[in-house]
């Protein structure tokens, strides 16, 4: 039998101590949040540091409330980011299927460009799609996020979703179409059910790119009561104010979707990561 380790504090240090450094590094920004968003106005602009909210407080959530219109533009980020969302999963399974599964030419040129459209940066997209959205009128209005996001959400999980589909065996498709079952069928019936994991992944990444996009938001649409939460926050800061309590509050609560919907999808988020890992 192999006797009790010996304990070594020059190994023991140079582990926890990274470990520690790299914990503050992130839990720190997190717990600040929180200390700000339960802090009142007067201990926030302060000299005095406060590292614990005395007294705690919900004044700056009742501001945010009552005070701006954080709620509307909650309901649009939902709004943009569902819509975007299911709109990306059924062209992303339809494009991928179509990628994977249908022999005709040019069709690895259109992979490729996919994901080359994904990877332009949205600093160079913005001024050519805003030009695109004035032309159709839709410059100052909530839906022209859905076109914009589309941009960027649909490559996404084509892209994805191409390398999940690649994993599953052809040969219960082509069983089921042999028994009548036609491409969409095969696709409805067969594939999606045993792609569940990948598209819960991709659903969840479209969600999330939707909902945190920040420079589509606050060029397209300017008028607070139509912008998203994302630029909505960014109004709390003025010219030479800040508005750290309502800002630190609302970026709480925005941060709350997306977190939720990821511990209720753990399981088949874990399962749609490892999916594409192995080739069948």
């Amino acid at each position: 039998m192999r006797g009790k380790p010996k304990f070594n504090p020059v190994r023991t240090f140079l582990i926890v101590v990274p470990l520690a450094v790299m914990l503050f590094w992130t839990l720190g920004p997190i717990y600040w949040i929180l200390v700000t968003a339960f802090t009142t106005n007067d201990k926030l602009y302060s000299p005095v540091l406060n590292l614990f909210p005395n007294p705690i407080t919900l004044s700056q959530f009742r501001e945010l409330f009552w005070d701006s219109p954080f709620l509307r533009q909650l309901r649009n980020s939902f709004y943009v980011s569902t819509i975007t969302t299911l709109v990306s999963a059924v062209v992303g399974c339809m494009a991928a299927y179509a990628i994977t599964r249908l022999r005709f030419k040019g069709r690895q040129l259109i992979a490729r460009f996919l994901i080359w459209s994904y990877l332009v940066p949205a600093s160079v997209l913005f001024i050519p799609l805003f030009s695109v959205v004035q032309r159709i009128g839709l410059v100052g209005s909530t839906n022209s996020l859905l076109l914009a996001y589309l941009t960027f959400t649909v490559p996404f999980c084509t892209w994805l979703l191409i390398g999940y589909f690649k994993t599953l065996p052809v040969e219960l498709e082509e069983a089921a179409m042999v028994d009548g079952c036609s491409h969409v069928g095969a696709l409805w019936h067969i594939t999606l059910p045993l792609a569940a994991p990948a598209l819960v992944v991709t659903t969840l990444f479209s969600f999330t790119l939707s909902w945190n996009e920040f420079l589509y938001a606050i060029v397209l649409v300017t008028n607070p009561v139509d912008q998203t939460v994302t630029a909505g926050i960014a109004t709390f800061v003025g010219e030479d104010v800040y508005f750290w309590g309502k800002m630190f509050a609302g970026a709480i609560l925005m941060s709350l979707p997306p977190v939720i919907l990821y511990f209720v999808s753990q399981r088949w988020v874990v399962g749609g990561l490892t999916l594409g890992g192995v080739k069948a």
